[in-house]
């Protein structure tokens, strides 16, 4: 590391140390910059090289965090949590819960309470799944041949929710997935929860064809984060419908298999069954 590499390492962990010891104050860009001798233009460069996101979503994170500690640990009211968060009230603190998690503080803190969740077994060409749904869409799918682990999977994350073991139209929809032609995946609905990050990744999934492969760099690349490689397989590998949304299809750049939540050999069969079926498609 040269010296103005140094120089640029320390001045990045001043404002990462200011940030989290001041979030409740909700510094904005040109406080943070001045405690580091720097321009806003060029702190917020610096600062996405080196942390691999802005100031901005770095202060969202750090708020959200200690928001979310008040309201699950402390039972915090959404009121209290406003403030001893440094947001000017709970109108913002909804707006960041919708921003980073996907979901309402009052839906993080309940745990799905008041979500009706309908759930059921199937079989695929690739194993036993479960299969959930809210009023909404798609919630969770998961390859999983042992039906009380995969339900205690389900209730894990949703841990107040209410749940019927039920076939909706919803669910046999995204079932007939594996039999018809993937371009009519546009009728299935899908009802997630995650980062913006997250849901960013997720929906750039769904844009690779099926029968093509993608890496984890091109994935990066096509949201715009090129050096976010590693933090784009973080989220693919946290996606909560499989198969629905195809991590299957994206493998590391040197043409490794990589890993798949659900196992490498059923990762394997996958990519081989969607070559095939697309070439009996073209045919």
């Amino acid at each position: 590391m040269n010296a103005q590499q140094n120089l640029n390492y320390h001045r990045i962990a001043e404002a990462i140390e200011y940030i989290k010891s001041n979030f409740r104050e909700q510094p904005n860009l040109d406080e943070v910059a001045s405690k580091v001798h720097l321009s806003q233009f060029h702190f917020q460069r610096l600062f996405s090289e080196w942390a691999g996101t802005t100031p901005k979503k770095f202060l969202q994170y750090i708020s959200i965090g200690h928001a979310k500690r008040l309201l699950k640990d402390q039972n915090a009211t959404l009121f209290d949590t406003a403030f001893e968060t440094g947001l000017s009230g709970t109108g913002r603190l909804h707006d960041l819960f919708i921003n980073i998690e996907g979901m309402t503080p009052a839906e993080y803190k309940n745990g799905g309470k008041n979500l009706l969740i309908n759930y059921s077994f199937a079989e695929s060409p690739f194993g036993n799944l479960i299969v959930a749904s809210t009023s909404k869409g798609i919630c969770h799918m998961a390859f999983e041949e042992d039906e009380t682990t995969a339900l205690n999977n389900l209730r894990q994350k949703f841990p107040n929710a209410t749940f019927q073991r039920k076939l909706d139209l919803m669910q046999q929809n995204a079932l007939f997935i594996f039999q018809k032609d993937w371009n009519e995946l546009s009728t299935i609905k899908l009802h997630l929860k995650g980062t913006d990050f997250q849901l960013k990744v997720w929906e750039t999934l769904l844009r690779v064809p099926m029968g093509q492969l993608s890496t984890y760099g091109d994935i990066a690349r096509q949201i715009e984060k090129p050096k976010a490689s590693r933090a784009v397989g973080t989220a693919i590998g946290s996606n909560p419908v499989a198969f629905l949304i195809p991590c299957h299809r994206v493998i590391r750049s040197s043409g490794d298999i990589g890993g798949y939540m659900w196992g490498n050999t059923r990762k394997t069969a996958i990519i081989g069954w969607e070559s095939a079926k697309t070439s009996i498609l073209e045919e």
